[in-house]
């Protein structure tokens, strides 16, 4: 989703100004990030994120009108491209178990500092979880009742083997002799067949299903 100029583009969602204020100084010190718009409550950021199609939405919890879970649900259904990071000053995992389980790609504390929120920023740019493990097999508790109409083809067994290790369309197309909009196709039906959102929760199906292991795959700690 990235423009012409390669950056990452980033929305920021918090109710808190000077927060938003500063962490929009911080990010635009890196070469590779623009900061295209701002909102202090879930409805705005519903709908900006929605016309302005950032690349990242980094998210607070507790916000206005609608919370951060519930906007990254919404953003994540009306395109899943986007990917969300929450970032709050929650530590409890119940939230990031909702979070993620809405959708999110990571869960990040606001004590973290500015080299790691660059760093994690661009891993969920590449298509890399930013969950933790406990999170992560909660989350996998709530996929275990039967998909309907699983899909069973070794293709789609690999397609998501090569996900869950933080595989880009393009690898996956290289890896098993496909083209882009292929695999594009191809992950397309995969999520529609067995109801996931994102990159994530293939990831997570993937390992419910043992098609590969925890230490394997790209679901990391935060």
């Amino acid at each position: 989703m990235t423009n012409g100029n390669s950056k990452i583009r980033i929305f920021l969602a918090d109710d808190h100004t000077l927060f938003r204020q500063a962490l929009r100084q911080v990010l635009e010190r890196e070469a590779d990030f623009e900061v295209v718009g701002e909102a202090e409550d879930g409805v705005e950021t519903t709908e900006k994120v929605s016309t302005l199609k950032p690349d990242v939405v980094l998210m607070d919890i507790n916000m206005p009108l609608v919370d951060g879970v519930k906007a990254a649900e919404i953003i994540c259904q009306q395109d899943p491209a986007v990917r969300v990071v929450i970032l709050t000053m929650y530590r409890q995992d119940r939230y990031a178990f909702q979070a993620i389980k809405a959708g999110a790609w990571g869960y990040l504390l606001k004590t973290v500092d500015s080299q790691e929120l660059a760093h994690s920023i661009r891993a969920v740019h590449r298509g890399e979880a930013l969950v933790n493990p406990a999170t992560a097999l909660k989350v996998l508790e709530e996929f275990r009742h039967p998909v309907a109409q699983e899909e069973r083809e070794d293709t789609a067994e690999l397609i998501l083997r090569l996900v869950s290790k933080g595989a880009s369309n393009q690898g996956i197309a290289q890896a098993l002799f496909l083209s882009e909009k292929t695999v594009e196709n191809r992950l397309s039906l995969i999520f529609q067949k067995l109801h996931l959102n994102n990159r994530v929760q293939a990831a997570l199906y993937a390992l419910r299903k043992g098609l590969v292991s925890l230490d394997q795959g790209e679901v990391q700690e935060d």
